[in-house]
């Protein structure tokens, strides 16, 4: 139980270091992303932080089991140079015991996996796709910069001199946007105000720009006139409160979904999703026999070599993926030829080991 928790403890500690850097470079990438459209209006900035959460499931999805395929081999290439291993099997732990230790705390890490890519992962990606297609369907006063045309989709730009201090009134306001007419011809409409302000009907949900004292311009460009209107206030609807579906994107989809759905794209995905958590114990068994070094040679002398390893599994379950969604490999074949290739790999070479005196 000592050499158990010892052991144990060792694989965690690194992986939570390896994960932690990992983590830091992929949500530090995709964060610079997000911060960029915020800065061109497209997003809010009080919607960062929402987006990077509900990402961090997919993040740690793929950070995970490269962590702890690393944890095993700084872990154990140390324990190897302080000859440290060679105590324990002196002491009569076999490398068959030492490999039953290791898979305890791979199979906690492989059902960590497996819940985040069959469950939290496509989620997260769910609720990321509504609220960033909702921000780009609604005008509202956060994605506003005084004195920029910004373009906030549905064919509809909007332009504002300045804003209160709360945020709450616009002042110099210029929307326009393209509407279909009566008859099914496009038509341009231009609005400019004095003033504005946001409002939202407590009944219905939908969501109004209320503007002040200005004029609507209508152009429908087969006509040769326009239509002029002046107001003393107006509303522009822009958004209702309901959400919409989301589009049926795999990668979106539940895995419930991609089961019940049963065609070629969605048996990728679901292959996908499987594959994270199988993962582990395969990588597990490649890690073991490749974190035996010599003291000569140094912890990280079987390094480069393990990452390639890891790099090639990972980059054939990613082509298997893309062949079973455009229907050139049978989904009944898949990605399993690839994890048994793997996993008759890592068995080969865990039994050399052992032949070369693991015993």
């Amino acid at each position: 139980m000592i050499v158990f928790r010892y052991l144990t403890r060792e694989i965690l500690l690194t992986m939570s270091a390896v994960a932690g850097v990992l983590l830091l470079v992929i949500m530090g990438s995709r964060f610079i992303r997000y911060f960029t459209d915020a800065a061109q209006g497209e997003l809010p900035l009080s919607a960062l932080g929402t987006l990077m959460l509900f990402h961090m499931p997919s993040f740690l999805e793929l950070v995970l089991p490269l962590s702890f395929f690393l944890a095993i081999l700084l872990a154990y290439g140390q324990l190897y140079l302080n000859s440290e291993i060679t105590v324990l099997v002196a002491c009569g732990i076999s490398p068959n015991r030492l490999l039953k230790v290791t898979l305890l705390p791979a199979a906690f890490i492989a059902v960590l996996v497996g819940l985040c890519s069959l469950w939290l992962t496509p989620t997260g990606a769910a609720h990321n796709e509504r609220l960033i297609d909702e921000q780009k369907s609604r005008l509202d006063f956060s994605l506003l910069s005084p004195g920029r045309f910004q373009d906030f989709g549905n064919d509809r730009t909007a332009y504002t001199r300045s804003l209160s201090d709360d945020g709450s009134r616009m002042e110099g306001v210029f929307i326009s946007e393209h509407q279909g007419g009566g008859d099914g011809s496009p038509k341009q409409v231009v609005t400019r105000a004095e003033s504005g302000y946001q409002t939202t009907d407590p009944e219905t949900g939908s969501r109004y720009l209320v503007l002040g004292n200005g004029v609507r311009y209508s152009i429908d460009p087969s006509r040769p006139v326009a239509e002029k209107l002046e107001f003393g206030s107006y509303g522009v609807r822009l958004a209702t409160d309901e959400t919409t579906e989301t589009d049926q994107d795999s990668e979106l989809m539940t895995t419930p979904a991609l089961i019940a759905d049963g065609d070629d794209e969605a048996m990728a995905q679901l292959q996908w999703r499987l594959s994270m958590p199988l993962m582990i114990p395969i990588l597990t068994l490649l890690a073991l026999p490749l974190s035996r070094v010599n003291p000569r040679q140094g912890r990280f002398a079987k390094l480069l070599p393990a990452i390639f390893l890891h790099v090639s599994y990972l980059s054939l379950l990613l082509a298997a993926q893309d062949a079973i969604g455009r229907g050139s490999l049978p989904a009944t074949i898949g990605m399993w030829p690839i994890h048994a290739v793997y996993l008759v790999l890592g068995l080969l070479l865990l039994r050399r080991d052992q032949k070369r005196g693991g015993r």
